[in-house]
């Protein structure tokens, strides 16, 4: 399925981030040309606010990228707005739009806009075997001079249009964005290049919650709690106590921890001789020893003993062996008075 950006805008413009899609076709239906016909349709299924820990992309340094007379940028925001520029000289066609997407702007201003085309495009993509669900109804074709086939809503339906597919574009990245999006004829490919770049910049910073700008090591940054403060909080005592410091503490939401791994650990001497390995199942006690101090951690739970119950698709893609450094990374799924799901 390639052509998803009007049901992705429609998700990310109503604030959906979890939800299962069943497609009985190769393509989605093209509906109304816009997000308008999805949107009707989530609405009428239901939407509902969930417990679990909702986390926004944030942009913290810009990122641009330029290719041919395209041209992308995103820039630090509070919430997430989009500048576009649509220019097609070949008709005299300039549009431009800046809007900050919010449910309510999204509907009334962005959703209703229908797909378009040129009149020249018409037949190059009817011969890629594209287009294959436009009509009257759900595309507008533009002609040198005039609109040829469909209506508009606005008069700038054009740019808006373009907003609407760039952020069915960011909605693969994640359905929550903070940042400014500023583009200039840019489209599908260049939106993903973009995505694709902006996604390893954000891994670099996301150590331990940086906003600086700049990557970090967990060995460089303070500890919120070291390990007496951690000792105090879980009954654990060597050689089974699995976490060396907390870098970062959110109550009820999210916790960092880190393990140091050496030579000098114990199961080592015997897992294996010659080639020492940690075994996978304490690299899952020491994550759920990290979650365990998140939940111990409140007046309210403090000297209770918590018990790891269950776990769910885990999988191991790498070995940690003696030097290397355990970044135990816990966000809160749901919590209750005496259950939390991580």
């Amino acid at each position: 399925i390639h052509t998803v950006e009007h049901l992705l805008s429609a998700l990310f413009g109503l604030g959906i981030d979890n939800i299962v899609i069943e497609a009985t076709a190769e393509e989605v239906p093209a509906l109304d040309g816009a997000a308008s016909g999805f949107c009707k349709l989530l609405k009428a299924a239901g939407i509902v606010e969930l417990d679990g820990h909702k986390r926004d992309f944030t942009v913290r340094q810009p990122l641009w990228m330029k290719e041919g007379d395209a041209f992308l940028a995103v820039f630090p925001e509070d919430n997430f707005k989009i500048s576009y520029t649509l220019s097609y000289p070949e008709i005299s066609l300039d549009q431009y739009l800046s809007l900050t997407v919010t449910p309510e702007t999204f509907m009334k201003k962005l959703a209703p806009c229908k797909t378009f085309c040129l009149e020249n495009e018409v037949d190059k993509l009817r011969s890629q075997g594209l287009g294959k669900g436009a009509t009257q109804d759900n595309t507008i074709v533009v002609g040198r001079k005039s609109i040829i086939k469909g209506k508009t809503t606005f008069p700038d339906e054009f740019a808006r249009h373009k907003a609407l597919d760039l952020i069915g574009d960011f909605c693969l990245l994640s359905p929550s964005i903070k940042a400014h999006v500023v583009a200039i004829k840019s489209g599908h490919p260049l939106n993903i290049k973009l995505l694709q770049r902006l996604n390893e910049m954000n891994r670099k910073y996301e150590l331990a919650g940086s906003g600086s700008g700049k990557e970090q090591n967990p060995g460089s940054i303070t500890p919120l709690f070291d390990i007496e403060k951690i000792m105090q909080i879980l009954p654990h005592r060597y050689p089974f106590l699995l976490v060396d410091r907390v870098l970062e503490f959110k109550e009820g939401k999210r916790i960092v921890g880190v393990k140091n791994v050496t030579i000098n650990e114990h199961f080592f001497t015997g897992h294996f001789p010659g080639r020492p390995i940690m075994p996978g199942v304490l690299i899952i006690e020491s994550m759920a020893q990290t979650a365990g101090i998140l939940m111990l951690s409140g007046q309210k739970n403090r000297g209770k003993l918590a018990y790891f119950m269950s776990m769910d698709k885990v999988k191991f893609r790498k070995t940690v062996v003696p030097g290397d450094q355990l970044l135990l990374k816990i966000d809160v799924i749901r919590i209750k008075s005496r259950i939390i799901q991580v």
